[in-house]
């Protein structure tokens, strides 16, 4: 799927991801090139975008450099359903983390950058939060791709924890 965007900050930014081929590449808009990919001989999960959330299947590229990607498992809590990259050429790290239904909230060492919205299916919107006193944004080119990397790959959102817990619940039950 290829689903260009108009970002607010950034301009035009392309986001291709392919579901079946376990790769996703963002670009565009001034921003670094992004890129995770699948390990090919792994089973696909198709509740996830990328088709996996186990790190040892999964590469993280931003500008041909490798960076080190390591999604959480998902199950009960929201915050069991975030992704973070530690970045060494940043010296700092990331994390997508679950804060309603549909959304994500990107963190840069715990500093709320903005919030992230995809279904899934490719399609990102980020809401950028505006710096200290200023009117513009803190988030930079860097942080903007790999947040829109991070929100395509794994989607954004998760469901409250005592929905969650009903459902496992219920799905013991015969």
């Amino acid at each position: 799927m290829h689903a260009p965007v108009e970002d607010p900050l950034f301009g035009a930014v392309e986001v291709e991801l392919d579901h079946e081929g376990g790769t996703l590449r963002v670009s565009g808009g001034g921003l670094p090139t992004v890129e995770i990919r699948r390990s090919p001989d792994t089973e696909v999960e198709t509740h996830v975008p990328i088709g996996t959330r186990d790190p040892d299947r999964l590469t993280l590229l931003v500008d041909g450099v490798e960076e080190t990607l390591r999604p959480a498992k998902g199950f009960l809590s929201r915050r069991s359903y975030r992704v973070e990259v530690v970045s060494a050429t940043r010296e700092c790290r990331y994390v997508l983390v679950p804060n309603s239904d549909d959304t994500s909230r990107l963190l840069r060492d715990k500093r709320r950058l903005g919030v992230c919205t995809s279904t899934g299916d490719g399609k990102v919107s980020v809401e950028w939060e505006s710096g200290e006193g200023r009117a513009a944004s803190s988030a930079e080119p860097y942080d903007a791709a790999v947040g829109y990397a991070l929100a395509a790959a794994f989607g954004t959102g998760a469901d409250p924890m005592w929905h969650m817990a009903l459902d496992a619940v219920l799905d013991l039950w015969p």
